[in-house]
């Protein structure tokens, strides 16, 4: 009895194994069916630096061509939110959007920063010079706090700028209204 369970047990280990090597060697044999010759092909032409296929993790993600801080859209959005701007008070009448936000990467941390400027009454040429870390040609003399090379989140230079304002709940808020002017706008 014992040696007929141990002869079955071998067994059934023989034909799990055999099967699951079979399996890996038919897999590793390529595609089959219809289509099994493209990607056969396909398959030969990968050591070709035109291959669809990268190995480069970066290139698996596609960008998103619409988005606001693509280069082609950006300078059209900035050039529709300036008389909007202008009309809330947020722009001056002889700045534009473009400029106000040129050392900035994204468009939505601009837009923020504005908000955040005229909402507390704090200088947008200071609040930008802190969350960019690039100083531009306007005088910056009358800021409060360090103007320094390091760029700091909207949070901390209006902290800084203004300590008795809710710095937390006025990045929040900024950061919504710059939401809701890039969705008014289809961005």
């Amino acid at each position: 009895m014992k040696r007929s369970n141990l002869i079955m047990a071998v067994l059934i280990l023989s034909v799990s194994l055999f099967l699951t090597v079979g399996a890996d060697r038919a897999s590793a044999q390529g595609p089959a069916g219809a289509g099994a010759s493209t990607a056969a092909q396909g398959s030969s032409k990968s050591s070709d630096s035109h291959s669809s296929h990268s190995l480069n993790p970066i290139k698996w993600v596609k960008k998103d061509k619409s988005s606001p801080n693509s280069n082609g859209s950006r300078s059209d959005i900035e050039k529709k939110l300036t008389p909007k701007l202008q009309a809330q008070g947020i722009l001056p009448a002889n700045a534009s959007a473009t400029d106000a936000c040129a050392p900035f990467v994204a468009l939505n941390e601009c837009l923020a920063s504005l908000h955040a400027s005229h909402n507390l009454g704090v200088e947008f040429n200071c609040l930008r010079a802190k969350v960019t870390g690039v100083q531009t040609n306007t005088d910056l003399s009358g800021c409060k706090g360090a103007i320094g090379d390091k760029a700091q989140s909207l949070n901390k230079a209006i902290h800084e700028l203004n300590p008795s304002a809710d710095a937390k709940g006025a990045t929040k808020n900024a950061e919504q209204q710059a939401k809701d002017d890039l969705k008014d706008l289809g961005a």
